[in-house]
């Protein structure tokens, strides 16, 4: 063998290496209950029963002056509640107490093999929770589909809520008005054969506009570990079960029955729209319209003001936190 194979052989051994260990660092695996993914703080379960079965709520608490209201921090439907990391230690450097609840069918909450997803019934968990630690008059904040929960929940309570502010929430629009109903089997045969090639696109063209930082990584890295884990069948189910609720229990139509104080922050690049794959035939609507969406929503609720951060997208918390930061701040204050 002449010294230039060996350097060629040595050069593919190096570059094997690194692409096994690359692979390794990206590729993790998780159960249902993300056993072993850490989450920013320490995490607790409110156990319960609910559709005759026993479900456990997981949820971070942290305690801030008691002189201050609490923040609950809701998350969309492709996340947990850990990636409101820096939002929370910002409220609670200001003297909130945080409270994030991972709702039943994410994060390390319980996945059940069946249950009425629906947001009156994820606003009842999160009140049996809100209720068994005590707290009153909270702020619900809400991002994603998690700003369509907030708004149920704030619907539903409102003698007990203090704020309400939205984070480009989906639900701007009644998307079944525009777009065909789909089984909840069409929705986990396409979540079930979902790579985290797949994931990464989605999350690329609809969330940064096409331009990736290595901070995204953390927000791949639990998808992908329950593709690579053992209850990736269960996973993709829940998953499949509550893409049913966002286009069946629509929450545009009620804008007017919001008696609290509403704050709307919105990235005005954002574009989300569910269902656009399958409008009706004849439908020329263009969904996701953010830039005009929140201006129309702000109009129809009685107290709210509208923040607009000009170039972000549907992620402004995690996209451009310090711009974020300066609007949600306003939020909460005025």
């Amino acid at each position: 063998m002449n010294q230039n194979m060996r350097c060629v052989l040595a050069s593919l051994f190096v570059m094997a290496l690194t692409s096994v260990t690359a692979v390794g660092q990206e590729s993790p695996s998780y159960n249902a209950q993300l056993d072993d993914y850490r989450y920013p703080f320490s995490v607790e379960t409110f156990e319960f029963s609910s559709q005759r079965q026993t479900l456990q709520m997981a949820y971070m608490h942290l305690k801030g002056s008691d002189a201050m209201p609490t923040v609950v921090l809701l998350h969309g439907k492709n996340f947990s509640g850990a990636y409101w990391e820096q939002t929370a230690k910002l409220l609670q450097s200001r003297g909130y107490s945080v409270l994030i609840p991972d709702q039943i069918g994410f994060g390390k909450s319980s996945k059940p093999a069946y249950y009425q997803f629906g947001f009156p019934q994820l606003a009842h968990n999160t009140r049996q929770l809100i209720e068994k630690l005590g707290i009153e008059k909270p702020i619900i904040v809400g991002h994603s589909m998690g700003g369509m929960l907030a708004t149920r929940y704030t619907l539903m309570y409102q003698n007990d809520v203090e704020r309400l502010i939205l984070v480009n929430p989906i639900g701007l629009e009644d998307y079944l008005k525009f777009v065909q109903y789909k089984d909840v089997q069409f929705f986990y045969q396409n979540e079930v054969k979902k790579t985290p090639a797949d994931i990464k696109a989605y999350q690329l063209k609809n969330y940064y506009d096409g331009k990736w930082e290595p901070a995204y990584d953390e927000w791949m890295k639990i998808h992908v570990g329950w593709i690579n884990g053992p209850d990736w069948q269960r996973v993709a189910w829940n998953n499949a079960m509550t893409y049913d609720m966002i286009f069946s229990q629509p929450v545009c139509n009620e804008w007017t029955d919001i008696k609290v104080p509403t704050r709307l922050i919105i990235g005005t690049r954002d574009r989300t729209g569910p269902g656009r794959g399958w409008m009706k035939p004849g439908v020329e609507r263009e969904l996701g319209q953010y830039q005009e969406l929140g201006k129309q929503t702000a109009a129809e609720i009685a107290d709210c003001q509208l923040y607009e951060l000009e170039g972000l997208g549907h992620m402004p918390q995690i996209e451009a936190f310090d711009r974020f930061r300066v609007e949600f701040e306003r939020a909460l204050q005025q």
